[in-house]
C-alpha cells in the first residue's frame, strides 16, 4: 500500500485516538503528543503539518506498528 500524500498531521492523530486507543496529552509547538498504555506505554510526537512528508509518516506508522504488532497497513487502513 502506498502511503497517502495529502493526509495531515491533525487527521493521523485523531485517526489513532479514535482506532487504536490513543490520546492527545498536550501539544508543543507545531507537535501533536499522543501516549497509549496498550499493549504498553508508548508516547510519539506528530507534526501538526498540513501534509506530512511521506518518510515522517513512514516512521511513525513504523513506530506504532511494531508497538501494536500488526502492519502499517492495518493502522492506515481505518483511518483513511
Amino acid at each position: 500500500m502506498k502511503l497517502p500524500r495529502d493526509l495531515s498531521g491533525r487527521q493521523l492523530a485523531d485517526g489513532l485516538c479514535r482506532h487504536w486507543n490513543y490520546r492527545e496529552i498536550s501539544q508543543t509547538g507545531s507537535h501533536i503528543i499522543l501516549q497509549t498504555e496498550i499493549p504498553g506505554h508508548q508516547r510519539i510526537p506528530i507534526p501538526a503539518h498540513k501534509s506530512l512528508r511521506i518518510g515522517t509518516m513512514g516512521k511513525i506508522l513504523r513506530l506504532i506498528a511494531d508497538h501494536k504488532g500488526v502492519s502499517r497497513e492495518e493502522i492506515l487502513e481505518p483511518i483513511l
